[in-house]
């Protein structure tokens, strides 16, 4: 997939924030007309929603075979109403949300040295546990690879030294973050119109 225009960028934001609105307003799923370009990309990605500055939801898909528009609906739906870490999301506060969103790179198989915290977002598994933590938590948090590393073994329910393991599966990727705050997305719904996981953003 080619980088995203502010144009795709900001169609994507709308559908993520129209998708929330029309599930918590309605309780129906957004009819999305058919993607094209960029949009109807199988790709991968997470939602994280922010409100007053702190985390609200956040939940992705790692990746899809799905377009990307529809994963972003299903996403924002998700992250809004089903993130464990959180009491569902009222109407009311959808106009203090902020809305970002991670469209993903196809994860890649890596050694620990290969990983760069703050340009790479990380996958640990190990039989049928699994953590994901997006490149920006490196980053935000200022950690070391060895720290990323083990903060998203215990994310899998893993010992944080589980990444040394040669059992362990070690997968990076890379996302191109953006948020509403980055695009000038307007304000009001515009006319007409893998399972999931949650990452910390």
């Amino acid at each position: 997939m080619s980088p995203l225009g502010n144009d795709e960028k900001r169609s994507l934001l709308q559908i993520a924030r129209r998708a929330i609105e029309s599930a918590l307003t309605h309780g129906a799923a957004l009819e999305i007309p058919v993607p094209t370009g960029n949009l109807a990309a199988s790709q991968g990605v997470f939602v994280t929603l922010h409100r007053r500055g702190r985390l609200r939801g956040c939940i992705g898909r790692v990746a899809s075979v799905e377009p990307l528009a529809v994963v972003v609906a299903d996403c924002a739906v998700a992250a809004a109403t089903g993130d464990p870490r959180f009491s569902p999301l009222e109407i009311a506060e959808l106009r203090e949300v902020q809305i970002e969103l991670s469209v993903l790179s196809f994860p890649e198989r890596a050694a620990p040295e290969q990983l760069q915290p703050g340009i790479h977002g990380v996958i640990v598994s190990q039989q049928n546990r699994r953590g994901v933590l997006l490149p920006q938590v490196a980053a935000e948090h200022r950690w070391s690879r060895e720290r990323f590393l083990e903060e998203t073994c215990q994310k899998a329910g893993l010992a944080p030294d589980a990444w040394q393991n040669p059992d362990t599966c070690i997968e990076i990727f890379t996302a191109e973050v953006f948020s509403e705050s980055d695009v000038a997305v307007a304000s009001q719904s515009p006319d007409g119109d893998g399972p999931a996981a949650s990452a910390d953003a």
